[in-house]
């Protein structure tokens, strides 16, 4: 992308997120993808291009460690249970089901391997709900459901970039891959990234002490968020759990005492303002990159797929908390469905469908075109829901 063409999308998300000051009037995401979709069509923007390695190495880091640092700790262990087998079982039973259900009921429009149902079923289990939280929180008045779904977000990227990886290289490769092997690189990749971010996030908490400069606190923040995803990247193990796992121990530290919330402090006065900067590059972006991609005649198919992934989620959800004696009472089918609906697709679905579509694979079209039609079908309509759905079921 060139400058000029920066700007002027980073022109335009100000504009919406200027009329959305209060974060609860409509969901930005979805006004930016429909924004970038009529950008589309114009000639100026015609040579936007986005990767899945721009979109991997760039805008996930800052996206992730503003989250995982933000997110409370108190939150983070009232709910850590329950966010952590959505993150990880439940992922892996979403995209087993998902996929079975994508394969049984695709005769009649397509045909597809049951690999490749697998793979779409990947690419639609991790969760984005970017500022569908605030909005939860100001509808239904319940912070508990808000924070399942954002600590499920931080937390399920890594386990389906796995899974996914494991897929994609079964199709496109026809390489095989057994239980164990399967979840000895699970467990490999998981847990090297969590203790690379841990041990570098404390070390980043201890570090800030050197300096009481707010400037180099946010430079320190900076090296911390995309080098520990490079450095766990460049090892064979989970960028996105490194991010995460720095992020979320600078938030127990700075729970500490009044003296690391001012280190928080001076973090919030960069990434708050990185953050929408990069969510509005990023769904406008989509918006523009999804015409390619869109215009296929999949589309009946790609809306049922939306309709299953939300049905297979809800299932998930349900049986998680009643299956639990902790959340069964906390969390009934009302909590439930506005967990399962606020679970919209987003950019790492995105990056995985840009990454299939960088392979080579007989079925690559037809997976990436249902998959982004899926996506974007997710954006709109659940974003749309969010705010009169929690309202209806909560309050």
């Amino acid at each position: 992308m060139a400058i000029s063409q920066i700007i002027l999308l980073l022109f335009i998300g100000y504009i919406v997120f200027t009329i959305d000051k209060k974060q609860d009037n409509f969901p930005v995401p979805v006004i930016l993808v429909g924004i970038g979709i009529v950008l589309s069509f114009i000639p100026y923007f015609s040579n936007v291009e986005v990767t899945e390695h721009t979109i991997y190495h760039v805008f996930l880091p800052a996206l992730l460690f503003t989250s995982a640092y933000q997110f409370s700790a108190g939150d983070f262990k009232k709910n850590a249970g329950i966010i952590t087998f959505l993150a990880t079982i439940g992922i892996i039973l979403t995209v087993g089901l998902l996929g079975s259900l994508i394969y049984l009921v695709s005769g009649p429009f397509v045909s597809i391997s049951f690999l490749g149902a697998l793979v779409i079923a990947a690419i639609l289990t991790p969760t984005d709900p970017v500022s569908v939280v605030s909005i939860i929180k100001k509808a239904a008045g319940d912070e508990t459901i808000a924070d399942v779904v954002e600590g499920e977000s931080l937390l399920n990227d890594g386990t389906s970039i796995v899974i996914f990886s494991t897929l994609s290289g079964m199709l496109v490769q026809s390489q095989s891959a057994g239980i164990a092997t399967f979840f000895g690189e699970f467990l490999l990749v998981s847990l090297g990234g969590t203790l690379l971010g841990v041990a570098f996030g404390w070390l980043m908490s201890k570090a800030v002490y050197i300096s009481h400069h707010q400037e180099y606190h946010v430079m320190l923040s900076i090296i911390l968020a995309y080098g520990i995803f490079n450095i766990a990247e460049a090892i064979g193990v989970s960028g996105v759990l490194a991010t995460v796992s720095a992020g979320i121990m600078l938030s127990f530290e700075f729970a500490r005492s009044k003296k690391e919330e001012a280190f928080k402090k001076n973090l919030d006065g960069f990434w708050t303002i990185v953050e929408p900067s990069i969510l509005s590059l990023l769904f406008l972006v989509i918006g523009i990159e999804a015409k390619e991609f869109l215009l296929f005649d999949g589309w009946v198919f790609a809306l049922i797929i939306f309709v299953l992934s939300v049905v297979v989620r809800f299932v998930i959800v349900m049986g998680s908390t009643q299956a639990f004696s902790k959340w069964r009472n906390r969390i009934s089918w009302r909590e439930s469905t506005v967990i399962t609906w606020a679970g919209l697709k987003g950019s790492m679905s995105v990056f995985l469908i840009l990454s299939l579509y960088s392979m080579n694979s007989g079925e690559q079209d037809l997976i990436v075109s249902l998959s982004f039609a899926a996506v974007v079908a997710s954006l709109v309509i659940q974003s749309l829901g969010v705010a009169p759905l929690s309202k209806k079921l909560i309050k």
